[in-house]
């Protein structure tokens, strides 16, 4: 079988292949501590399960219209508008099965073969994957522990060519936990408006954030129509599986979205948007737990992996993840996270999952117990004396 040419450049998300392969140790009787995956470890809140089951009852398992439904819409322009400070209308919403259609479509709607496409790096990878898949080019910009893992503004000024047609920026971050200043945001805002670039903002982190507040570039002068918000329920209200998300943009590029959202999956499943209403109007408790759950979690890490000879780890300020320096060692990332996988029992990902810039760390997600933490930890530095 002859393959398109494009599907040589498509990449994936290591973090699934690293999970498939845990389970298949689990099977053989190894006891796994899955420090891989980034999903919450909580239910979803049974308000919003009562909210979808009442739903299909109610009979909300037809097709809706492709950019989402009415009601669902305007819940979101409200909540964007009050959360990111902007004014926004219902029809500057669309809603996807989970946030990554808002990736794949605006870097297809955006950039052309041979166009440039900025993005962070470690980053997450389905980032520089469609980049590619589209025949775009790929421009990293480097994440730098000494800088907090926030991007550098002026190395992006040297970075933007008359070819840039998107940059990509993801505050909280995956796989750091940085976050960009108010002032980072007010650069890059001023380089977007200057060189009239489009800026794909990922927020989908938005809500788990340790300290301070969370700062969106389209509430910046100017920067609202040139922002593509992405965002969604996965991460805020444990909801991963349901697949929910929505992208907030300008009117013009909502209705070729939409149009991009038929084309492929025609539209969200409806009985999750009414959860989805739930989830945004309905009470915030289970979400601010979590938050503090996560805050409590990454505290307990942090000390821990600091603890550990010929490890350093950064604290992040958002998102539940640590992205800790392993260069002491004197393994590569990918040689070390199977090691630790396949003799420790515990999973974790290589830097270079999320980028060439992530050599010389490993992610681990503290989305699991306190406990379970407690003893990874004390697996990893049994397992690390012997090296």
């Amino acid at each position: 079988m002859k393959l398109a040419d494009r599907m040589s450049g498509l990449g994936t998300e290591t973090a699934f292949e690293v999970l498939a392969r845990a389970k298949q140790l689990e099977k053989k009787g190894k006891d796994i501590i899955h420090l891989e995956i980034g999903e919450p470890d909580f239910d979803t809140p049974k308000n919003i399960t009562d909210a979808a089951i009442k739903a299909l009852k109610d009979g909300y398992t037809h097709y809706g219209p492709s950019a989402g439904l009415p009601e669902f819409r305007e819940v979101i322009a409200q909540y964007v508008s009050k959360t990111r400070k902007i004014n926004v209308k219902p029809e500057q919403v669309v809603v996807t099965p989970g946030a990554k259609p808002i990736m794949f479509f605006s870097i297809l709607a955006l950039a052309n073969e041979g166009e440039e496409v900025i993005y962070p790096n470690p980053g997450f990878p389905i980032y520089e994957s469609v980049i590619n898949f589209v025949g775009a080019k790929a421009i990293p910009i480097k994440l730098r522990e000494e800088n907090d893992f926030r991007l550098d503004t002026d190395e992006l000024k040297k970075l933007v060519t008359d070819k840039t047609k998107l940059i990509i920026i993801n505050s909280p971050q995956n796989p750091t936990g940085g976050v960009l200043t108010k002032e980072d945001l007010r650069v890059i805002a001023e380089i977007a408006l200057s060189k009239d670039i489009m800026v794909l903002a990922d927020e989908i982190y938005s809500h788990t954030l340790y300290e301070g507040e969370h700062h969106s570039i389209s509430s910046f002068p100017g920067m609202q129509e040139k922002t593509i918000i992405l965002d969604g329920m996965s991460k805020t209200y444990a909801m991963t599986g349901w697949r929910l998300g929505y992208g907030v943009m300008r009117e013009d590029l909502t209705v070729l979205v939409a149009k991009l959202q038929t084309n492929s999956n025609s539209c969200t499943a409806t009985f999750t948007q009414r959860a989805g209403i739930e989830a945004l109007t309905g009470p915030q408790d289970e979400a601010n737990k979590m938050v503090a759950e996560f805050k409590k979690r990454r505290d307990v890490i942090v000390k821990g992996l600091n603890s550990i000879s010929r490890i350093s780890c950064k604290t992040p300020q958002g998102a539940f993840y640590v992205f800790p320096n392993i260069k002491q060692i004197g393994w590569n990332s990918k040689r070390l996270a199977d090691h630790l996988l396949e003799e420790a029992g515990v999973a974790v990902l290589s830097g270079t999952s999320f980028g060439e810039y992530g050599e010389g760390y490993i992610r681990i997600s503290y989305a699991n117990s306190v406990e379970n933490i407690k003893k990874g930890l004390e697996r990893i530095e049994k397992t690390l004396s012997k090296i």
